[in-house]
């Protein structure tokens, strides 16, 4: 890695370093809400995007100049590793991915396989190496992938889901099949998130976007130890982002399962998040997203109350508690990243 960006502000916070203001990047930071995205991505669908090197370096590297964010999130989509792992997707319009053969039985997870050959993902990567050659010396850029759980709820709902029926009901009376497939699934992002690392990603984060539908008791037992498994199976020099959704009462076993900063999401006071996880690891977020939907007065309120709660300790990097929405004023966007690196100044 080179001294540039060893030393940026992103990486410096990872690290719980002191910084010179609070770095700030955005979940789904390249998206719709961005003229810029929007004249790419109305040539070409979602999944051709994603699988177009070319273009989503292009949207990745746009995003990062034109908001001035402190670090670059790759364009991917958590899903396709799931395809040369036996499941057929297809990203329908107006419903989202779906998965035609869902995985409901030990028969079905016969024909799961673990990603053996990461080359099969090689459009992730070649996106990887375009986007580190494009961007700025000391902006780092963040590799990402779905966590086990996440990407498990998906391969057995077929789709997106409210109560997880069957994931449940698999975990719940088929433990050995449940466990069977997230061994696979981690296993295979390791490799995967490796391979990213490898091509140039300065830090990664793990999306559990699915995993606030469980009590503590169940995360604990189903899906803690996949999860820790594949922190503690990523390059040891690399920062992890632990970032979990729609349950504050799992953080204590999110910091279990490790990473050098825990993400947190707007539903949780960050003051007294990270004082309970304690504060020899960082925290990430904590803006509730429909603020960007306010006037810019009330947008600075509110951004001065996430940046008091973290007190300038060292391990603070800002963003959003989810990702930006379709229509949000990418002005507001703007004016949002202006207001961290002013008022975030030490």
């Amino acid at each position: 890695m080179t001294p540039e960006l060893r030393d940026s502000r992103f990486l410096r916070a990872a690290r719980r370093e002191p910084v010179d203001t609070t770095p700030i990047w955005i979940m789904r930071q390249a998206g719709r809400y961005l003229p810029e995205y929007r004249a790419v991505r109305d040539k070409v669908s979602l999944i051709e995007l994603c699988k177009r090197p070319d273009l989503a370096a292009e949207v990745t590297i746009t995003a990062q100049r034109v908001l001035g964010t402190d670090a670059a999130i790759l364009f991917a989509d958590l899903l396709p590793i799931l395809e040369p792992m036996g499941l057929k997707l297809e990203y329908a319009k107006g419903e989202g991915p779906i998965i035609h053969n869902p995985i409901r039985t030990a028969g079905d997870l016969d024909r799961v396989k673990e990603l053996t050959d990461v080359g099969e993902m090689e459009f992730v990567f070649e996106a990887v190496r375009l986007v580190r050659a494009g961007l700025p010396p000391d902006i780092p850029l963040i590799g990402f992938g779905g966590a086990p759980f996440t990407l498990a709820s998906y391969a057995i709902e077929g789709g997106g889901s409210r109560h997880y029926i069957h994931t449940k009901t698999m975990m719940f009376a088929a433990p050995q099949t449940w466990h069977r497939l997230m061994e696979r699934l981690t296993t295979s992002l390791i490799r995967y998130l490796t391979a990213q690392v490898q091509a140039g990603c300065q830090a990664v984060q793990v999306f559990d976007s699915w995993a606030g539908c469980l009590s503590p008791a169940d995360y604990r037992q189903y899906v803690l130890p996949h999860t820790k498994r594949l922190i503690e199976g990523l390059p040891r020099d690399v920062p992890v982002i632990n970032f979990l959704t729609g349950n504050p009462a799992l953080l204590p076993l999110l910091r279990e399962a490790g990473g050098q900063v825990i993400g947190l999401d707007w539903r949780v006071d960050l003051k007294q998040a990270w004082a309970q996880l304690g504060y020899d690891v960082g925290v990430q977020g904590n803006l509730d997203p429909i603020s960007l939907y306010a006037d810019l007065d009330t947008l600075r309120q509110r951004v001065r109350a996430v940046l008091d709660a973290a007190e300038g300790r060292p391990g603070h990097i800002f963003n959003l508690g989810h990702g930006v929405l379709p229509d949000m004023p990418h002005e507001h966007v703007k004016a949002l990243v202006e207001m961290v690196h002013e008022m975030g100044t030490r």
